[in-house]
This record gives C-alpha cells, structure tokens and sequence, in this order.
C-alpha cells in the first residue's frame, strides 16, 4: 500500500538531485558551451527584430524631427534678426547721441547764439544745386538768411522756409559767397562754392604768407553770418603773377555728405547790404 508513495518520493529526490547537478555544472562553467549553442538562435532572432524596430521607429519620428528642427531653425533665425536690428538701432542711438553731445558742446563755445536742432529730412537729387531740407519751419520761427551750422562748423543758410520745413542753402553751392578770415596770417578773403561741390578762397592779397593747413573762419562782414564759425582749413594756394590777387582751395570741416542734425542760430538777424555798396559807374 506505501509503494506509491516511496515511488513519488524517490522522484522528487531524484529530480532535486538532478536539478542540484545541472546547477553545479552551470555555475562551474561547464554548461556555458551548450547554453549559448541553445540560446545564441534566440538572441540572434531578438537582435534583428529589435533593430527593425528601431529603424521603423527612426523612420516614423524622422518627419516630426525635421519639422521641429525647421521650426527651431526658422525661430533662430527671427531671433537672430531681432538681435542685429536692436544693434542697428543702438548703434544708430550712440551716433546720435555723439552728434548731440558734440552740438552741444559747439554751442557751448558760443555762447552768444541761441540754437534751434532740426534734423536733416531731405537732400537734393541735382548736381548743380546743394541744398538739404530739414523739419522744422515758420511755425517754428524760421526764415530765410538764417545761419546753420553743424557740430564741426558753418553749413549754410536758409534759403526758403514752409510751414513745417526749411531748405538749407550748402556754403558748397555755386551761389555762395561770403567773406572770411584767415586765422594765422590775420587776412581776409572771399569763400565761393562750386558746382562740383569743391569750396575755394579768392581775393586772397598777392603779399598774405598763406599756408596750408590755416584755419578758415566766417568773418561776420557782410552781414550774412556771424563771426569766428570754422569753416575749414587752407588746403593750397596758388599765385599768379599775372593776376592781382592769390587764390586757394579749402577742405570744409563739415562732412556734408552725412548731414543728420543741424543746429539754426535762431538770435541772428542777417543784413543784405548789397544796395549800400557802390560800384563803379561806367
């Protein structure tokens, strides 16, 4: 009646007694060769299907990545546009600011003038005439004959004035004309503009020591411009014996190419004494 029993007792240690073997076996290492003759099918067939699955899942995210990195590209972009226009615009700030600290202190060392600033709206398209426009006018206080000067020294004169604008008559126009003094050799002679643009001294006497380099200023004569604003320096001079005065070339110290800001002396009263000068009568 117990053989049963003993049966399946007898099993169980058998089979413990065979598990313990197989154990024994894998731990000393000597299974090794057959586990991975066993295993080696199914990790082979794990690794391929596992690098399928990455491909696919590379493959279906690709689209969503190009689109985010288009997108992070395009926003880089506007933002590195925004950044350059800021230094544009701070860039722009400073150089006015230098312009209106130099203004200031161009007024500063006249003290007898009283100024008005305008900002420069308009240049002249014709190679004949020199003239800018800017925005401020009657409503403002100005007129015509009106000196303007830069932050470095004399521009010229309005020459027509609206409601809200003004034109500026340039010192390089043709119609110019104005009398001057030499700084150094104390003399005094006449500053014409051009049509190429070019300013020039005539009328300079045979016997002034005039030097390059000499500081040109406005001599208040005339009654067109007050006294002592530079104009430029002596660049040549030239003499002929023939001729009854020397004559001269003169680099303006006003870069009038890159006019922004301009000051009006706005206390100034010009005089036109043209019908008190006589001339020889025929």
């Amino acid at each position: 009646m117990n053989f049963p029993r003993s049966s399946s007792t007898f099993q169980t240690i058998i089979l413990a007694l065979v598990v313990i073997g197989i154990l024994l076996l894998a731990l000393s290492g000597y299974l090794t060769p057959l586990t991975r003759l066993i295993t080696g099918p199914f990790i082979g067939t794990q690794t391929w299907f596992s690098s399928r699955y990455l491909a696919i899942q590379k493959y279906l995210n690709t689209p969503r990545e190009v689109t985010q990195l288009t997108q992070d590209n395009a926003d880089l972009k506007a933002e590195i546009s925004r950044l350059q226009q800021q230094i544009i615009e701070l860039q722009q700030q400073t150089v006015d600011l230098q312009v209106l600290s130099a203004l200031l202190g161009f007024a500063s060392s006249h003290p007898d003038n009283q100024y008005l600033s305008a900002l420069v709206i308009g240049r002249d398209i014709s190679p004949f005439l020199h003239y800018v426009i800017i925005n401020r006018g009657s409503d403002d206080g100005l007129r015509r004959g009106l000196p303007v000067v830069s932050q470095e020294g004399l521009v010229g004169r309005i020459s027509a004035v609206t409601a809200g604008a003004a034109r500026v008559q340039l010192i390089t126009d043709s119609n110019i004309s104005l009398t001057v003094n030499l700084k150094t050799s104390g003399v005094t002679a006449i500053l014409n503009g051009s049509i190429t643009g070019e300013i020039n001294l005539s009328q300079i006497p045979q016997e002034a020591n005039v030097q390059p380099g000499e500081l040109v200023l406005t001599s208040g004569l005339g009654g067109y411009y007050p006294a002592n604003i530079p104009i430029g320096q002596v660049t040549s001079v030239r003499q002929r014996p023939f001729e009854l005065f020397k004559s001269g070339s003169v680099q303006p110290v006003t870069e009038f190419a890159q006019l922004e800001i301009l000051l009006v002396i706005i206390n100034f009263r010009p005089l036109d004494i043209t019908p008190l000068i006589e001339t020889p009568s025929p």
